[in-house]
């Protein structure tokens, strides 16, 4: 997810309960200079936890991760995160290309992908991984979308299980909660 980002995030995340049986890990196209501004905003409006990845953190069910500006988030084979500061890709450090791929690998068929608003096509090659994997994918609305492209894109190679409204997706969410 990229330009939009932030009304898409908050209509999402703040209906989750700070129970969420799930992880949540984001990437959010941002600037290198940007700390943890985003995490502070998301968490004053959501129940869950709220946090940036660090390196070799284990991945815990009921908190919400995002990839530190500047760099691209993986996750191991041990469902934990690494951090790489690889060359951009699609003219974007974080990507989501790399985050979804790396999940598909960890997670194959219990992952679920999901494309927000956004001005570029990343994360496109990641959901056909996703999907090759056997894992859930969902691309917003594009008619709802700030910026339409992303999901346009993924929904464009057909691997796109649903589409859905920001409304939808958190509803979706909420669904898979096993408290």
């Amino acid at each position: 997810m990229s330009a939009g980002g932030l009304f898409a995030l908050t209509t999402i995340l703040s209906g989750l309960p700070r129970d969420f049986s799930l992880p949540v890990i984001i990437v959010q196209h941002r600037s290198r200079e940007e700390t943890t501004l985003l995490e502070e905003v998301i968490s004053h409006k959501c129940l869950i936890r709220v946090k940036q990845a660090d390196e070799k953190e284990a991945i815990a069910a009921g908190a919400v991760y995002f990839a530190p500006p500047d760099y691209h988030l993986l996750i191991e084979h041990d469902r934990s995160f690494s951090l790489s500061v690889e060359a951009p890709l699609n003219y974007s450090r974080p990507a989501i290309d790399i985050l979804f791929e790396t999940a598909a690998a960890a997670y194959q068929s219990s992952l679920l992908a999901i494309i927000l608003t956004g001005a570029s096509s990343d994360g496109t090659e990641g959901m056909k991984s996703v999907k090759r994997m056997g894992g859930t994918t969902i691309a917003q609305d594009p008619a709802e979308a700030d910026y339409p492209f992303m999901p346009q894109s993924a929904i464009a190679t057909g691997m796109t299980d649903r589409i859905l409204s920001l409304q939808q997706i958190r509803n979706y969410l909420l669904s898979l909660n096993k408290i």
